[in-house]
C-alpha cells in the first residue's frame, strides 16, 4: 500500500459513494487509476464492506443499547453458539468477543424498552449459558461509524 492507496481508503471511509472523478481530484490520480486501485483494494479484502449508516429514529429504532454479556461457560462450542446467535439476531448491530469483566459487548437497536425486553427474554433469559448481562442505554449518538486512521506504514500512528 502506498500513499495514494491510503488517501483513497481515507476518503471512501467518509463517502463510499464518491465518484472516481471526485476521488481523482482528492487524491491526485486519474479517475481510471482510482477505479483500478479501489478495485484492487476491494479484491484484496482491505475494504471488507461498504455500508449505509441509517438514522435509527427515522426507521423506528430510536433506542440504542450497549450490553455486556457474561457467559457461564466459555467452552469453544458455547462461545461459538452464542456468536452464531448474535450474528443471526437482526437487532444486534455489532458484537465483540472481548477480554475483561464481560465476555461479549453488543450494540443493539430496539424500537423501545418493551422491544428490548423481548430480545433479552429470547437471547439471554432463555439461554442457560448466559450468566448475566449489563445494559447501558445510549442517550446521544456522539460519533458513529467505522472509520479508522489509514497510514502507509502500519507501524506509524500518523496519517499520510
Amino acid at each position: 500500500m502506498d500513499r495514494f492507496d491510503a488517501l483513497i481508503l481515507d476518503t471512501i471511509q467518509t463517502d463510499a459513494r464518491i465518484t472516481a472523478e471526485a476521488l481523482s481530484r482528492k487524491v491526485g490520480l486519474s479517475p481510471d487509476a482510482c477505479r483500478k486501485r479501489l478495485a484492487r483494494l476491494r479484491a484484496s479484502d482491505v475494504v471488507e464492506a461498504e455500508i449505509t449508516l441509517l438514522a435509527p429514529d427515522r426507521i423506528g429504532r430510536g433506542l440504542t443499547l450497549i450490553v455486556e454479556v457474561t457467559l457461564q461457560n466459555e467452552r469453544t462450542a458455547d462461545v461459538d453458539r452464542f456468536k452464531a446467535q448474535m450474528r443471526d439476531a437482526p437487532e444486534v448491530m455489532q458484537c465483540y468477543y472481548v477480554t475483561g469483566n464481560a465476555d461479549f459487548v453488543l450494540i443493539i437497536s430496539a424500537r423501545d424498552m418493551a422491544d428490548y425486553d423481548g430480545f433479552t427474554r429470547r437471547h439471554f433469559f432463555a439461554e442457560d449459558n448466559v450468566l448475566r448481562f449489563r445494559t447501558s442505554a445510549v442517550m446521544d449518538r456522539v460519533k458513529t461509524g467505522f472509520s479508522m486512521p489509514v497510514a502507509v506504514d502500519p507501524e506509524s500512528a500518523t496519517r499520510p
